[in-house]
């Protein structure tokens, strides 16, 4: 319990990963079908399947950092004995089981699209076998890893699409997976942006690489292609467009948040860009996925 209240907080995790998993099901039966709902057990599936392959990343990423967290993080669980390796890697393979299990309950040809997800996730744990070269290449490093993200989702709309009995999934669900790899970049760079205070030593974080200014403007721009890339989806199920006034509220807020942030950066400020990171991608997707059938209702 001590682990996932510092490592991975179902507080925070669980809600982001509910409307990241139940919104691909969602707009996947709504691609199918405008009058369609999503089913309980699909949506039951790509929600602790997904919130399982996220645990996954966090136990893969505390082998990977092992070594610099004994040297310069001798607070985190894994150093100080909280919990072993051996005990992690137990875990993950547990959570394995249960998403084979799942898988095969619902409908087992889900086991080779979730097999997909699993090569990549081992790929990413071997760092692509060119650990070095990632490492001297920050964009390539955060590119190669945040695939994964969209991999997921694609997993989560199968649990609608390849449950219906489809062979292939619809054409138009790459604007949603798009949506999911900008919202991974959002996630993933608005948790390493922080004030000059508060950098760790051995720890990488992108203001840190690119200077507070360049880190900031980079994540504004993946919200702004997260933006663009939602609505264009949005349209696809048949979303109105002033719908977008929303996200472009969010969007201006953000980039205010990343000036203020880029003159004159203050202890505690890189809060901000994680926790606007999480209401941005929780709204993206309840956008996508729930306010359709919300819209349709009325």
């Amino acid at each position: 319990m001590v682990y996932q209240r510092e490592r991975f907080p179902l507080a925070a995790h669980a809600p982001l990963v509910a409307a990241f998993s139940v919104s691909a099901v969602s707009f996947s039966a709504l691609l199918r079908d405008p009058q369609a709902l999503p089913a309980w057990r699909s949506a039951l599936v790509a929600f602790v399947t997904s919130l399982l392959c996220f645990l996954q990343l966090r136990i893969a990423d505390e082998f990977k950092d092992a070594e610099e967290d004994a040297r310069h993080r001798p607070y985190r669980p894994v150093p100080r004995g909280l919990v072993t390796l051996g005990e992690l890697r137990a875990v993950g393979i547990a959570a394995a089981v249960v998403q084979a299990a799942l898988a095969v309950w619902l409908e087992p040809s889900l086991l080779v699209i979730l097999s997909g997800v699993w090569s990549y996730f081992w790929l990413m744990t071997r760092e692509f076998f060119v650990p070095r070269w990632l490492r001297a290449h920050p964009i390539a490093y955060l590119a190669t890893h945040m695939l994964i993200v969209p991999l997921v989702d694609f997993y989560a709309t199968a649990c609608d699409w390849r449950v219906a009995g489809a062979g292939v999934p619809p054409p138009a669900l790459l604007w949603f997976l798009t949506v999911s790899l900008c919202n991974g970049f959002v996630i993933e760079l608005g948790r390493k942006i922080r004030a000059p205070e508060d950098e760790e030593r051995g720890v990488e974080t992108y203001s840190a690489l690119w200077g507070g200014a360049c880190a900031a403007a980079v994540w504004v721009g993946a919200l702004g292609a997260a933006a663009v890339f939602t609505m264009v989806a949005s349209r696809l199920v048949g979303l109105p467009i002033w719908l977008g006034a929303l996200l472009a509220g969010l969007l201006g807020l953000s980039a205010w948040t990343a000036r203020g942030f880029a003159k004159r950066p203050a202890p505690c400020d890189g809060r901000a860009f994680e926790a606007l990171s999480w209401v941005w991608t929780v709204c993206t997707y309840l956008t996508l996925g729930i306010a359709p059938l919300v819209v349709r209702a009325a």
